[in-house]
């Protein structure tokens, strides 16, 4: 697994060659992995090559991203 920069805990990924980038004031994109494991123990299969992960911990499908940290933002 190759990290390009911090990554929140507690998440996991599952797969051979996985890569995570976060987004400044957005989610972690991750690709090339077979699966998240959430904070809970769960697993989430993925279904496409680069998913976006929640980072924010609001949104409402997690542990994918539905854009809740745009609204966030605007708020502060």
């Amino acid at each position: 697994m190759r990290l390009v920069g911090r990554v929140p805990e507690p998440v996991a990924f599952c797969g051979d060659d996985i890569e995570v980038t976060p987004c400044p004031e957005g989610p972690m994109l991750v690709r090339g992995a077979d699966a998240v494991r959430d904070g809970a123990g769960e697993l989430h299969p993925t279904t496409r090559p680069v998913v976006a992960v929640c980072a924010c911990d609001r949104s409402q499908r997690m542990p994918w991203c539905d854009g809740t940290h745009k609204v966030l933002r605007r708020r502060q």
